[in-house]
């Protein structure tokens, strides 16, 4: 099986999420080396952008300043490239059609491919629309994510029949951000995703606490924490990398 599925069986995965370049690029990379010295199954590098449709007010503010100061498609690559000269755990990429599109679509592929990324993740796309990218993800073994919302509905066995790498779950409805508690009937999109697929599941978008992770870990085979992570960062700027490594810690020490 793949590198992602690999990483997530048999074992409850923590997922933390990073926008690449707030405050810059050494920051970034070195939040993720400690990531990964306490714990984290699996990273998602977001790709900024202008425009980040599905993300709420802090992690839109991190996109907003890492363009602002300057990082580019290519920088993330070389951030990656570096990396990858210590980290084996998966990489995933998080970002939007039209970074894709903007880069091509066959050279952004290829591009991930060589440095090291294992999936993408593009929440403008809807299922039924990823086949433009699909056939080039494949080509280049990249694992094109699916997402599934509390509206899937009868969606939900479809896409999981479908699904590679992982299936990304929405908590709720709205944009990424923490919130104080999650309502929605969790149980039973994950009853219909195991009836059609053994692929792993996750559940991101408004999970910040321990308790709220432990909770999480108990429905799914790991947890996405985004907003959380983008707030030490904003709080911290360039000392944040130890206060990261430090969340993530006690937040996989919820979920073991």
């Amino acid at each position: 099986m793949n590198k992602i599925y690999e990483a997530l069986k048999n074992k409850k995965a923590f997922i933390p999420f990073i926008t690449c370049g707030d405050p810059d690029v050494a920051t970034t990379k070195a939040a993720i080396l400690e990531m990964v010295k306490n714990g984290a199954d699996l990273i998602e590098i977001g790709i900024p952008f202008s425009d980040p449709t599905a993300e709420g007010v802090v992690i839109q503010g991190a996109n907003i300043r890492a363009l602002a100061g300057g990082i580019t498609t290519d920088k993330v690559f070389d951030m990656v490239v570096e990396l990858r000269k210590e980290v084996t755990i998966p990489f995933v990429f998080m970002t939007y059609a039209n970074v894709v599109f903007s880069y091509d679509p066959e050279k952004f592929f290829a591009k991930c491919s060589e440095v090291g990324i294992d999936g993408i993740i593009l929440p403008d796309i809807p299922f039924e629309e990823r086949s433009e990218f699909l056939e080039i993800s494949e080509k280049y073994n990249i694992d094109l994510i699916s997402l599934i919302a509390p509206t899937s509905d009868d969606r939900i066995a479809m896409i999981a029949k479908e699904a590679k790498g992982f299936l990304y779950i929405v908590s709720s409805l709205g944009v990424t951000g923490t919130r104080s508690e999650i309502t929605t009937d969790l149980n039973s999109i994950v009853k219909i995703v195991r009836e059609n697929t053994d692929i792993p599941c996750a559940i991101g978008f408004g999970i910040s606490t321990p308790e709220q992770a432990k909770e999480m870990s108990q429905i799914a085979d790991g947890v996405i924490v985004g907003s959380a992570i983008i707030k030490l960062l904003k709080q911290y700027k360039t000392k944040a990398p130890a206060y990261i490594g430090a969340y993530v810690k006690e937040m996989k020490e919820a979920i073991s």
